[in-house]
């Protein structure tokens, strides 16, 4: 973490964070941590916490939102479901689309800042899905809430995965507590390479936000969504961290810490028939 991020600067997050995962793309298209040679062969890259929660999508509608570049977009569609997918990055939505011609589903890839998404698209969903390493680029999570709200049907459902806060407070190395469990600030950091593939020769400057379970909870209960499900895990079902070591098949944990720590936490909730 580099400080708090000034506050005349703090009005650029969207481009800072856009051009950072633009820098992204095309090393994580390569990466082994995707997989996207097998996952274009037919490879799901949904992980089982969350296809416990989506469960049978197939006739569903369903708003991804945060999607990158659409490998759990295409997935679903895979399932069967009719899938609209929105990202903040124009080259992430650039590959998904060519991924999804070259398979051969179909899926509605929208380029944009998620709080600017009633400007793109205007109907309801069955589902809306979000999965880990999102909310931590929004700023505003009352905002995020009832986004989620308004794009949900009465009686839809939304499946939100997410690394636990927990795991933002440590350092890169998980030796010290180096960042606050929850905070309104927002901070600027730079990375060399990325969490797909550490020494790739790229570097990015972005802009985070730390956000609790508190905050999390308050957001979607103010949208009036009524919490159905939560659970926390103490493994990742991705090796994205350092000092990880896979203990079971598709499960990691931080090496020195073990089961001592929550890493991902899972929820389910449901959009309240509006009167």
């Amino acid at each position: 973490m580099n400080g708090v991020l000034p506050k005349m600067e703090e009005l650029d997050y969207i481009s800072k964070n856009r051009q950072s995962w633009n820098n992204r793309v095309d090393v994580h298209v390569q990466s082994a941590f995707y997989d996207n040679e097998r996952f274009l062969q037919g490879k799901s890259s949904l992980n089982a916490i969350e296809l416990g929660l989506l469960g049978d999508v197939a006739g569903k509608t369903i708003l991804h939102l945060q999607c990158h570049f659409g490998q759990d977009s295409i997935s679903l569609a895979r399932m069967g479901a009719s899938v609209t997918a929105v990202d903040l990055s124009d080259r992430a939505i650039e590959k998904g689309r060519l991924f999804a011609e070259q398979i051969g589903v179909a899926v509605d890839f929208i380029c944009c800042d998620i709080y600017d998404l009633a400007g793109h698209l205007d109907r309801q969903f069955d589902i809306v899905f979000t999965s880990y390493g999102t909310i931590g680029w929004l700023p505003d999570l009352d905002k995020w809430g009832a986004l989620v709200s308004r794009f949900l049907k009465p009686g839809g459902k939304f499946v939100f995965v997410e690394f636990h806060p927990v795991v933002w407070m440590f350092d890169d190395d998980f030796d010290r507590i180096a960042y606050p469990y929850s905070s309104s600030e927002a901070f600027v950091e730079t990375q060399s390479g990325t969490y797909a593939e550490r020494d790739a020769p790229i570097e990015s400057q972005y802009v985070c936000w730390n956000h609790g379970l508190g905050k999390v909870l308050q957001a979607l209960v103010g949208a009036r969504l009524e919490l159905i499900s939560f659970e926390e895990f103490d493994y990742s079902p991705y090796n994205c961290f350092k000092h990880a070591i896979e203990y079971e098949p598709g499960k990691f944990r931080i090496e020195h810490i073990g089961n001592k720590m929550p890493m991902v936490y899972a929820l389910k909730a449901l959009q309240k028939n509006k009167p």
